[in-house]
């Protein structure tokens, strides 16, 4: 087991196991929890009642962070043609094709997130073993994978705070919402649009409680455990 400091057991008295916090009092109490010398992410867990291993229980998709992630991201947008001067317009880091699927497939990947066009995916497919286990990999289910009509808007929104969740195999999501450093409505609002992105992708195979449990923490701090139903109510 691993065994944590005196700093982090210092800050973990604040955490009374017995109960569960309100969004708004975990969120304080995360941020008087803090201890280390940077800006953490917040972050927020889900436990779900669903199983991981069905194939028509499933949970994936998008959420839009209305105050972001606090952070600078660095975009590429695979792309030819006309895409390509769309892109560029839309500011984004890295732009291009058959030159950037060989520096990839080289050994470099140095950007935070990718968008592609259709027609460039038979190309960006050869890049599944490298990009796919880092999250990297474009994909039509998590919204990455847009037509030309599209593409600036995908471009604006990944800007702004997008974030795919997925389950994993412990039937767990795992998500970031911020910086210890935003103030507490934002964070709250950006809590709330992760909730409600999760609430929205439930599968229809899904039955019983959906939502099991949720907690709060940062990136090095202890984790807090939210009132479900306070957490549902965000949204409604």
């Amino acid at each position: 087991m691993r065994k944590h400091g005196k700093k982090y057991q210092e800050s973990s008295k604040l955490v009374d196991k017995s109960r569960v916090y309100s969004p708004v009092e975990a969120i304080d109490l995360a941020k008087k929890a803090s201890y280390v010398g940077f800006d953490e992410t917040v972050e927020v867990h889900l436990r779900m009642g669903v199983n991981p291993r069905s194939a028509d229980q499933q949970v994936r998709g998008v959420a839009l962070l209305p105050h972001g992630l606090g952070r600078k991201l660095r975009l590429l947008v695979f792309a030819q043609g006309e895409a390509i001067k769309i892109a560029e317009d839309a500011g984004v880091d890295y732009v291009g094709g058959d030159e950037l699927i060989k520096k990839i497939s080289d050994g470099w990947i140095e950007f935070d997130a990718s968008i592609a066009t259709p027609d460039m995916m038979p190309k960006v497919a050869k890049l599944g073993r490298v990009l796919g286990r880092r999250g990297l990999m474009p994909n039509p289910k998590s919204g990455t994978v847009v037509p030309l009509q599209d593409l600036s808007r995908a471009i604006n929104e990944a800007r702004k705070g997008r974030v795919e969740f997925r389950l994993d195999r412990t039937a767990i999501i795992h998500l970031p919402v911020g910086k210890i450093s935003f103030d507490q409505d934002k964070l709250l609002e950006n809590l709330t649009a992760v909730i409600e992105a999760i609430v929205k992708a439930k599968p229809s195979g899904v039955k019983g409680q959906y939502v099991r449990s949720i907690s709060l923490c940062t990136s090095m701090g202890p984790g807090f455990k939210l009132d479900l139903n306070s957490a549902m109510a965000l949204f409604a």
